[in-house]
């Protein structure tokens, strides 16, 4: 994989970069949407594939790129394929300033030191090149506007975007709501991306902790779902313990 390519974590962390705070908009939903975004640019590469809800790896070969690649071999240790919610609600310590720092080695942003509350040091990431990060933007916006069909790469970011709550963020307001659902209803249009994106936000609803049933026994729970679940399109509010659980990183 050549370097001349920002990769979706990349891409996605530039996305979620506040050009006036020099912070990342939702940054624990966004440590989840980088792991995801890992997935999605091996897919991409030919390294890994769906297999159902699962991701196999299908050629171990190296990218070239370090971070991918731990990540590339990690799912190869596993053995056998693993549920997408499973890795991306697994352990993520430091991914989002591994990339921080990486894109601060290649130019892309700079680091500004500083304070809160006169005593904690603080760091700060302003972009050098905002040329890079509207390039981006004007991708999503495109398919938002025009409605044609776009590339894998750029509906996978739509997908994982809207999945880890940079809707708001990017189409603020009253005027974005129409904006941020055509952000969403992007995710059909990569099946890899729409995997990797369900999984982020199944993360976030705390279903990774959630045994997973077969169909006779989703069949046979059926009868007493009215009682025991919420209506359809009412977000399921986890206990805090499997939450914490789900989302460490």
């Amino acid at each position: 994989m050549g370097r001349s390519r920002r990769t979706l974590p990349e891409e996605l962390l530039l996305l979620a970069l506040d050009p006036a705070t020099g912070t990342t908009a939702q940054p624990q939903s966004l440590d989840l949407g980088l792991a995801g975004a890992q997935l999605v640019e091996l897919a991409l590469a030919g390294r890994i594939a769906p297999d159902g809800d699962r991701i196999a790896v299908v050629s171990p070969r190296p990218t070239g790129d370090p971070t991918l690649d731990c990540a590339l071999e990690l799912l190869r240790r596993r053995g056998a394929p693993v549920r997408a919610v499973h890795w991306i609600g697994g352990p993520r310590l430091g991914l989002r300033q591994t990339y921080l720092s990486h894109l601060e080695r290649c130019g892309m942003v700079h680091a500004v030191a500083g304070q809160m509350c006169g005593v904690l040091p603080t760091t700060r990431y302003q972009a050098t090149d905002t040329a890079i990060s509207r390039e981006i933007r004007a991708r999503l916006d495109s398919a938002i506007r025009t409605g044609v069909p776009p590339d894998p790469r750029t509906a996978a970011l739509a997908a994982l975007a809207h999945a880890v709550g940079l809707g708001k963020h990017l189409y603020p307001g009253n005027e974005g709501r129409s904006s941020r659902s055509r952000l969403r209803d992007l995710i059909r249009h990569d099946p890899m991306g729409g995997l990797v994106a369900h999984a982020v936000m199944d993360v976030q609803n705390g279903v990774a902790a959630q045994p997973r049933r077969s169909p006779a026994g989703r069949q046979a729970a059926a009868g007493g779902r009215a009682a025991t679940e919420p209506a359809r399109g009412v977000p399921v509010q986890p206990h805090r313990g499997s939450m914490a659980r789900a989302v460490a990183h």
